[in-house]
């Protein structure tokens, strides 16, 4: 074909762009705090830091997350943005911009918190906003940036924050926003433990029970983590077809728990990886997340719980399915957007493992010949071609140091 570029890929594994469906970008330059806590006391350690974002610090951030995942195959990536502090600037076009700089396909969430503190809710008040303003905003942002079209490299969602970030009126006029525009809904559920125990204190049922009672379970919806579910929430999710991200590294580094990966597939749930944010997975590899989840599995559920090959599938056409995206990615096939990794497997670490996707799943992180996004090169022999990488290193740490410098003590 005239003007067509022949790619040499031997000795080389061609997989689908990898695909991530849970990330928060924003906590890039914030990586390595409260290492040794729990989920809610690393909150409360990082919320008054996160207080005082804005359009730089985001920028920095979004730029250089994009830029490893992409370094790790992706091709593909939401992102949850719930923190708006006051002043702080346009986020999340922040985050659009760096997503069209370093090449990437995206679906930022326009996140929110209406619950503070003073409320009930877990984080401080200085980073909540009024329903009215969040709702406002989110129409804006669907307006502004949201392209449904086939080819789109930028789609948008909603996605109040958690249960115990937000009130249930926002859940409920977020999720008539969103299918009034035509965009999906995400949140967090299930993650932990106290999170099970906070919906039944306050609202007297699990927190599948609660979100179903507020219209969101759906073939629209996909939730975070979902690590404590029961056989009655994993049915409730599988009959309404509402999915999964599945953070395998975060769950562990942060001790919520091993999600039922297994049980929700069998059940028809569908399910996708997320590297989840990066102040808590700070390696924040989509590829490492496939093999994580292998590994967790099995560990929970025995050697058969997971096969290399279902590894790799979460983290391809799962995930597109997760974002509602399958029918354009996920997948090698003609008709779907050119979006596809090339992996070396003729080097030390992996030339002699016989079969090259368990190569990929089990072994090292393999170097990443090409990717490419709608075709066009994203990176090339392990380097990014879109972005300078030292140019952006330097970004994000200055603005780890202008964020911690400025970082608003925590209330009491």
């Amino acid at each position: 074909m005239s003007g067509a570029t022949v790619v040499d890929a031997r000795g080389c594994l061609a997989t689908p762009g990898l695909v991530n469906t849970h990330h928060h970008l924003y906590q890039w330059v914030t990586r390595g705090h409260a290492a040794d806590a729990t989920l809610f006391e690393w909150l409360t350690t990082l919320y008054p830091v996160w207080g005082g974002l804005d359009e730089e610090s985001v920028t920095a951030a979004a730029t250089a997350g994009l830029g490893w995942l992409a370094r790790t195959g992706c091709t593909t990536s939401m992102d949850h943005h719930y923190v708006f502090p006051y002043a702080g600037g346009d986020l999340l076009a922040a985050e659009v911009e760096a997503a069209r700089g370093v090449g990437l396909r995206f679906m930022p969430t326009r996140g929110s918190m209406d619950l503070g503190r003073s409320r009930g809710g877990l984080p401080p008040d200085h980073v909540v906003e009024e329903i009215d303003a969040i709702l406002e905003a989110s129409a804006a942002a669907v307006d502004a940036h949201h392209d449904p079209s086939p080819d789109s490299m930028l789609r948008i969602g909603l996605a109040p924050c958690s249960p115990f970030s937000v009130t249930g009126d926002l859940l409920e006029e977020s999720a008539r926003l969103a299918r009034d525009k035509g965009v999906r809904l995400h949140t967090h559920l299930a993650e932990t433990l106290d999170e099970e125990d906070f919906c039944r204190e306050r609202f007297g049922c699990t927190p599948v029970e609660y979100l179903e009672s507020l219209g969101w379970l759906g073939d629209d919806v996909w939730l975070a983590h979902g690590i404590h579910l029961d056989d009655t929430a994993i049915a409730a999710l599988a009959a309404s077809r509402t999915g999964v991200a599945h953070c395998p590294s975060s769950n562990a580094r942060l001790g919520a728990g091993i999600c039922r990966t297994r049980d929700l597939r069998d059940a028809g749930v569908p399910v996708g990886l997320g590297v989840d944010g990066a102040a808590s997975n700070e390696a924040s590899s989509l590829v490492e997340e496939a093999r994580h989840a292998l590994l967790f599995a099995r560990a929970r559920g025995g050697p058969e719980a997971l096969t290399t090959r279902d590894a790799l599938e979460l983290a391809t056409i799962g995930g597109a399915r997760v974002l509602g995206w399958d029918d354009q990615i996920g997948s090698l096939e003609v008709g779907k957007l050119a979006d596809v990794a090339l992996w070396r497997l003729d080097t030390l670490p992996h030339a002699d493992i016989a079969d090259p996707v368990a190569a990929l799943v089990l072994g090292a992180a393999p170097p990443l010949e090409l990717l490419l996004v709608g075709g066009s090169a994203v990176v090339e022999r392990d380097r990014l071609t879109t972005v300078d990488e030292d140019e952006i290193a330097r970004a994000a740490a200055d603005a780890a140091s202008r964020l911690l410098d400025r970082a608003i003590a925590p209330s009491a």
